[in-house]
């Protein structure tokens, strides 16, 4: 990340909430609030125009609600990454939030240490869920594939998928990866596409959990 402050957009019906999110984001050096939006409609125009490095957004808003904003902003060209911030630790609004798309997944009871450490992950492009969220996820991917025939094979992936899978697993993102490795975006979204196939996976936050879950990720 470049030495400019990260750009952050708030997007949440709750003029408090954001006053006191912008405030604890204000006392961070590399951090700053460049836009707010009290609607779903206003965030998605606020994201367009700005561009920011990240997009804290509610999950539950009127007229629009959180994953449909979601998945307008990523059928745009939106390159900001985005990490929903709700009340809710429903199993199935986290899932269908990061199958949507989402880069991340904090509750609004953290402790402000605790939002602005993930924050600052989440800036730098890393996945970010809440702690209590990490088992919840595990337990709803382990339920949702009694139908599989088979369970995802990590030995049928390239050296390069397994390098990959890896650097998912420690919540890089594709632009990390690509740095890390000497090759393009593309080519990591490339790579990325073939181990999901693989690996009969839908989202790199599956791939992430299951990697934790057989102990991958330790290379």
């Amino acid at each position: 990340m470049s030495d400019s402050p990260a750009s952050i957009l708030l997007i949440d019906d709750h003029p408090l909430l954001r006053q006191g999110i912008k405030q604890l984001i204000e006392m961070e050096d590399d951090m700053q609030v460049v836009g707010e939006a009290s609607n779903a409609a206003d965030g998605i125009r606020l994201a367009q125009e700005l561009e920011p490095d990240l997009v804290l957004m509610d999950l539950n808003m009127p007229e629009m609600n959180g994953i449909e904003a979601l998945k307008k902003l990523r059928e745009g060209s939106i390159s900001s990454r985005i990490v929903m911030f709700t009340v809710s630790d429903h199993e199935d609004d986290v899932v269908a939030a990061l199958r949507a798309g989402a880069d991340g997944y904090l509750l609004k009871d953290m402790e402000p240490e605790d939002m602005i450490r993930q924050l600052h992950d989440a800036a730098v492009g890393k996945m970010v869920i809440s702690d209590r969220l990490t088992a919840l996820l595990a337990q709803a991917l382990r339920s949702q594939k009694p139908q599989q025939a088979s369970r995802p094979d990590f030995d049928s992936l390239t050296p390069r998928e397994k390098d990959i899978l890896r650097l998912i697993a420690e919540g890089l993102s594709n632009k990390m990866i690509g740095r890390k490795l000497d090759i393009s975006d593309g080519t990591v979204k490339v790579h990325v596409k073939h181990l999901l196939k693989k690996l009969n996976l839908r989202s790199r936050v599956e791939v992430a959990v299951w990697a934790v879950e057989e102990g991958l990720h330790k290379g």
